[in-house]
């Protein structure tokens, strides 16, 4: 019984170390200390880092104080009054003997090199909203960090169903849900979406999401918000007072970023007028996103040293229009046009009036980073009559400039980008 008892392999007792303000030493200031170190800093560590060289990332650690940086080789004593220690030297002399100075103090010791040597293992971990996950299989590493990657995306998208038993106070959160793709929302935003009781959402957030809230979500187009006597924007603001004063949590969900051409602040103002408080969260703005996702960077070195984003929701014969087109048309980087597709003959035209070369390149990008991503080219002199003639319709992203002939090519979507039309 005592032989077969040898060759039991015990699990590791897995435990949560409150490092803050506790001397800890770091072994070697290479890729594995530069990516362990982040952790160790935001649990409040002090951390001394006993290295000869280090990478430019570690060294910018301790350029900001982050960390104390001893530069030479191991030595003994060098773990004395540490609670904890990571050696990850490239020596493996040295290793061994940090590692034996850590047995000899009771000092639980990570090693990167031999971690049967080790007294102490580093976990996959992830972390979301307040959980810490922390996973480990043995001599698996590779299973450990997908098994960490599926529980933490599980929590944060609300597949994983973890309710609070705390009571937990109700929010309101204006989100930007990106460009369509739903992958393309904020993690931040994602979570605010599970935890939420109401969601009042535009026609151009990422509606597949949707689909994936709980069934007692109470799910609110805010198209079809009753207007009666309130104009659209006003029914809505109404909406979100009315919800958060009811006492439940209310996520506003919007295309692309609350607060390019989104109204978001006009929500977030109703709100404080009511004495509520609100979250915003910034989204991935479609002026940058879907040129990208259609291979268009919006700068490209020698190409365009800026770029400028407009409404072209009002013509620029308007009254209405707070554009200046005339100096817009002598911008010599990149202009891109928001809510411009019926617009966009008198926006071409008065670019053209005010001096801009009829030959400049332009892509109009139709229901960008969705599976409907359409690309059509034209110029500043055909895009009126090529609109009709290709039959593009809004949502879409419009790119005035040399970038737009800079992109890799056609490209299938879901990848970097498309270039169809």
């Amino acid at each position: 019984m005592a032989e077969h008892a040898e060759h039991v392999e015990h699990p590791a007792y897995p435990v949560g170390l409150r490092l803050s303000g506790r001397r800890v030493v770091v072994f070697g200031g290479g890729q594995v200390a530069q990516r362990r170190l982040p952790t160790l800093i935001a649990s409040g560590a002090d951390i001394t880092l006993v290295s000869p060289s280090a990478t430019p990332s570690v060294e910018a650690m301790a350029e900001a104080g982050e960390i104390t940086w001893v530069r030479r080789r191991y030595q003994d004593g060098d773990i004395a009054d540490a609670w904890y220690a990571l050696v990850a030297t490239s020596d493996p002399v040295a290793n061994a003997a940090a590692s034996a100075e850590a047995e000899r103090t009771k000092t639980w010791c990570v090693r990167s090199d031999d971690a049967e040597a080790a007294t102490a293992w580093t976990p996959a971990t992830g972390r979301s909203e307040g959980v810490t996950v922390a996973v480990l299989t043995g001599h698996d590493p590779r299973r450990s960090a997908a098994v960490r990657d599926a529980i933490v995306e599980g929590l944060r998208d609300g597949s994983i169903a973890a309710p609070q038993h705390r009571s937990r106070a109700p929010f309101v959160a204006l989100v930007g849900g990106g460009p369509g793709d739903p992958d393309l929302i904020t993690v931040r935003g994602r979570r605010l979406l599970a935890e939420a009781d109401v969601v009042i959402a535009d026609r151009l957030g990422p509606r597949d999401l949707l689909d994936e809230l709980p069934p007692h979500v109470e799910v609110i187009d805010a198209a079809k918000i009753p207007y009666g006597r309130f104009m659209a924007q006003e029914a809505i603001n109404n909406a979100l007072v009315e919800h958060a004063k009811a006492g439940r949590s209310v996520v506003r969900l919007k295309g692309g970023d609350p607060y390019v051409f989104g109204r978001g602040m006009e929500e977030a103002q109703a709100l404080a007028a009511e004495g509520i408080a609100c979250t915003v969260v910034p989204g991935i703005s479609s002026s940058i996103s879907v040129p990208g996702a259609a291979g268009i960077p919006v700068t490209h070195r020698g190409v365009a040293h800026e770029f400028t984003v407009v409404s072209g929701h009002v013509a620029p014969d308007d009254p209405r229009s707070l554009v200046d087109w005339a100096a817009m048309a002598k911008l010599t980087g990149t202009l891109v046009v928001l809510m411009g597709v019926d617009k966009i003959g008198k926006i071409a035209e008065a670019l053209v009036a005010h001096g801009k070369d009829p030959g400049t390149p332009l892509a109009l990008i139709q229901e960008g980073t969705t599976a409907a991503q359409r690309r059509v080219d034209a110029t500043l002199a055909t895009v009126a009559e090529t609109v009709v003639a290709q039959d593009v319709r809004p949502p879409a992203v419009i790119v005035i400039g040399d970038v737009v002939g800079e992109g890799p090519g056609k490209l299938a979507p879901g990848a970097s980008g498309s270039n169809q039309g």
